[in-house]
């Protein structure tokens, strides 16, 4: 079986890649254009370690360039494609929308047609949290309203969303969309909470919390979304003449940030230096999935304890920056 994974380099990228690599029968294509959102360091380390893989191929390329990627599965008869890439990030939405456009938009449009076009048999993409806005109610189900995103960066994963139920309405493409919840782990990004507050602690650097620490959030550990997403790729086409399926990858079981900083200084045996700030604008004040569609399509529920997650991710940390 041929795949490609695109945003490789990127942190669910990478685990998807790693998590694919140890099966029989697969090979892998990943495709990222390791561009500078973030220290490319990091994204480059990460390649460096997938690269070691016998079946996996690496290509640089951007998804808003249609003729390239055309090129990519021209050559390669990929079976099922896991579209990973896009601008992350909700506050860097307001600083500099016009890359969420042209990569979340226009790029997912590259990537699914083109994908109609070669006749892909799944279409897995990431969707986010962030579709469902500031509900009043939770857990959050996938049959929720999703039209009142807060940010530009969850009304492009809506919009990635409303594309890929035209594309399976129109062509019969079967195709999934995973909505992430707070993922953390090792080789996690730099903008994400997780490294903040454990660079925060570390280096005994000032921790800024929004909305004064009471955001709550439904933090769900790579290996769990690997795995959802491995056991995914193994079901039939659920529903005849039915060819959309979306699914919240969360742990269904939230914390604050508060409470999240707490575990991080107790397996770092060290305070934080908290200051507490106001809400941010974009930023939502709670997430909470209901993760019973993916338990009853799977027979799985995300379930690593939040304390051993954080400290493989600790433990990460500390030996990558020789802490």
């Amino acid at each position: 079986m041929n795949i490609l994974i695109t945003g490789c380099a990127g942190f669910i990228g990478f685990h998807l890649v790693k998590k694919f690599s140890n099966k029989k029968n697969i090979n892998i294509v990943g495709l990222d254009n390791l561009n500078n959102y973030y220290d490319t360091k990091l994204k480059l380390d990460r390649l460096k370690i997938i690269k070691k893989l016998n079946n996996f191929k690496f290509i640089k390329t951007d998804i808003t360039n249609y003729k390239k990627l055309e090129t990519i599965f021209k050559k390669n008869n990929f079976d099922i494609v896991y579209h990973l890439a896009a601008q992350a990030g909700v506050r860097y939405s307001f600083e500099n929308p016009k890359v969420y456009i042209e990569t979340n938009i226009n790029g997912f449009f590259n990537i699914i047609e083109i994908s109609r076009l070669y006749n892909i048999k799944k279409f897995f993409f990431a969707s986010s949290s962030s579709v469902y806005g500031e509900s009043k109610k939770f857990p959050l189900k996938e049959s929720f309203n999703t039209d009142n995103t807060t940010s530009l960066y969850g009304s492009t994963k809506k919009s990635n969303e409303v594309l890929a139920t035209t594309y399976s309405s129109l062509y019969k493409m079967h195709c999934i969309g995973l909505r992430f919840f707070t993922v953390y782990g090792p080789y996690g990004r730099p903008d994400m909470s997780l490294y903040k507050f454990t660079e925060a602690i570390i280096r005994r650097k000032k921790l800024y919390l929004y909305n004064y620490g009471n955001h709550i959030r439904d933090f769900t550990y790579v290996d769990d979304v690997t795995e959802s997403i491995y056991r995914l790729s193994k079901k039939k086409n659920k529903i005849k003449n039915n060819f959309i399926e979306i699914y919240n990858i969360g742990s269904n079981n939230p914390k604050t940030l508060i409470n999240y900083v707490n575990m991080i200084e107790k397996l770092l045996s060290k305070n934080a230096r908290i200051v507490k700030v106001p809400f941010q604008k974009g930023d939502i004040l709670k997430t909470h999935a209901s993760i019973n569609l993916l338990h009853k399509r799977i027979n799985y529920k995300p379930s690593t304890n939040m304390l051993i997650g954080i400290k493989s991710y600790i433990d990460w940390f500390k030996s990558y920056y020789k802490l």
